[in-house]
């Protein structure tokens, strides 16, 4: 890593950066187990908290934001409850609203945890729910969309798709943004399905399971099938890079006619909660390349960033605070 990689995480609080994807809502219930049911033999919790923070897209921008860029959002809101509280936390992290579309009658995407515990044991995840809107197929829409990031990103030092499947940044939309962008400007993209239907962007941060997904195969320890999937993945995508994330495998960088950078995990092996830690990665990683960084040192930043927030219970964020001296310590390693 060069000398200038020293002060990158400072750096990455003048940059303006833009997030057009599909915004969640990340729902946390927290209880405590006082007994079993008589109508059933389940658990019963009493409830003892609730918290609703940004997921998804919504993430990746609040990653950005506590880091200290300046982020600007396209995509789509509902007009309920976890809408207006994303509006709300969208506000005091000073972000730019003015590509998000707030739809009536239409449900924000939300994901409920329900979490269980004694008082004084730490609780754990027992069920997730998950609230899904229906097809977001109104041309309409879709045009004011891609007018919003055309508008944005020709401002930006790069721009993050964040593709959960619920039709707020889809691939031909992708595609037709793509000529009208200035041709030096990072793009980057995590889609949850058919990450190659974005070909042409800068770089992709796939996790190893999307991986194994798309190409009907099982990586595990097998670092022939992970080399040819990698090649195969970038190849398609006419990136010029790919990070694919492995959990306590750490990370592998494919970079066009380079051997393959192998990265391990950062910090200890056993996560306490891993909910996240892919909005966290594609964050770090595109706004150190929007900061001028090479690509093998913007996947040692994700890497890092990355092993500090699985150490955070939720959803959650990483402050330039926390980031530096991890990074400090990374790089005497």
């Amino acid at each position: 890593m060069s000398a200038a990689s020293h002060n990158l995480v400072e750096r990455l609080a003048g940059l303006h950066l833009v997030v057009w994807g599909d915004f969640i809502a990340d729902e946390f219930l927290y209880g405590e187990i006082t007994r079993v049911s008589r109508e059933a033999p389940v658990l019963i919790l009493k409830h003892r908290d609730r918290a609703l923070v940004p997921g998804g897209g919504a993430n990746t921008a609040a990653n950005l934001a506590s880091l200290g860029a300046s982020v600007s959002l396209v995509g789509v809101i509902g007009d309920d409850e976890a809408g207006t509280e994303l509006m709300r936390q969208f506000a005091a992290m000073r972000m730019n609203v003015s590509g998000l579309l707030r739809v009536r009658q239409r449900l924000t995407p939300t994901k409920t945890r329900i979490l269980a515990g004694h008082a004084h044991t730490t609780r754990q995840q027992v069920i997730r729910i998950d609230r899904e809107p229906g097809p977001l197929d109104s041309p309409a829409l879709r045009r004011r969309l891609l007018a919003h990031a055309l508008r944005l990103a020709r401002r930006c030092h790069a721009l993050l798709l964040c593709d959960y499947g619920y039709g707020a940044v889809w691939p031909a939309g992708w595609q037709a943004l793509r000529p009208q962008l200035p041709s030096q400007l990072p793009v980057t993209v995590d889609a949850r399905s058919g990450v190659t239907a974005y070909a042409g962007v800068t770089a992709a941060t796939p996790n190893e399971e999307e991986v194994e997904d798309l190409y009907h195969l099982a990586i595990g320890h097998d670092e022939i099938r992970l080399e040819e999937a990698g090649r195969r993945m970038l190849r398609e995508l006419e990136a010029l890079g790919l990070l694919i994330t492995r959990g306590r495998d750490g990370m592998a960088l494919f970079l066009p006619e380079r051997p393959t950078l192998h990265v391990p995990i950062f910090g200890q092996d056993q996560a306490v909660d891993v909910t996240g830690a892919g909005d966290t990665v594609l964050a770090v990683f595109t706004a150190a390349l929007a900061a001028g960084s090479d690509m093998e040192t913007a996947a040692w930043l994700a890497n890092c960033a990355a092993g500090l927030v699985v150490m955070k219970r939720g959803t959650a964020t990483l402050t330039p605070d926390e980031l530096a001296p991890a990074w400090a310590r990374a790089q005497a390693t």
